[in-house]
């Protein structure tokens, strides 16, 4: 699927693998959906700060190949690579850890150039034991735009709490 290249976009990324990964058999709280959930934020967060370019989506594909979940980020800008190991930061900083986190959680991560377009791809895969489900490819299917329209309004619904007019003083929710 398509996102916009925002905090909101990547936030509902995050969600849609979320309950993808629910409709699969993996529940919300299985070890499975929490990890990939994880990896999710993780890249869908750098395709926005480090990824985006005015005007620009970043995509997202998650597939589920013989016990291998592979999820794929997919933004517009080549030339900002991320970092296996990021620099020396001070132990206070609130960033820079996130491809540390996506290394110790995914079974293998990797760079890809994007196909026919510029930019790249930011992949991870985690190795699962299927617990009786087939060892075929399976994909999303593709939505339907009532499909679309019901898992967008139940997303939206869950996030009303963080619209700007519900904030009190400081930007806090109440």
């Amino acid at each position: 699927m398509r996102f916009t290249s925002t905090p909101r976009g990547a936030r509902l990324a995050r969600r849609l693998v979320s309950h993808r990964l629910d409709d699969w058999g993996y529940p919300y709280t299985t070890p499975v959906n929490e990890t990939l959930t994880l990896i999710t934020s993780e890249l869908t967060a750098n395709a926005v700060r480090h990824g985006h370019v005015p005007g620009r989506d970043f995509h997202v594909q998650l597939t589920l190949a013989e016990g291998t979940f592979r999820i794929e980020v997919t933004d517009t800008r080549a030339e900002k690579l991320p970092l296996a190991s990021p620099p020396e930061a001070d132990s206070l900083s609130e960033s820079g850890r996130g491809m540390l986190l996506v290394a110790t959680l995914a079974d293998a991560w990797g760079i890809s150039p994007r196909r026919a377009a510029p930019g790249k791809t930011v992949w991870a895969e985690l190795h699962v034991r299927t617990k009786g489900h087939p060892l075929t490819h399976r994909a999303a299917p593709e939505p339907t735009d009532v499909d679309l329209l019901l898992a967008t309004a139940s997303l939206l619904r869950d996030d009303l709490g963080s619209r700007p007019e519900d904030a009190s003083h400081g930007g806090r929710r109440r």
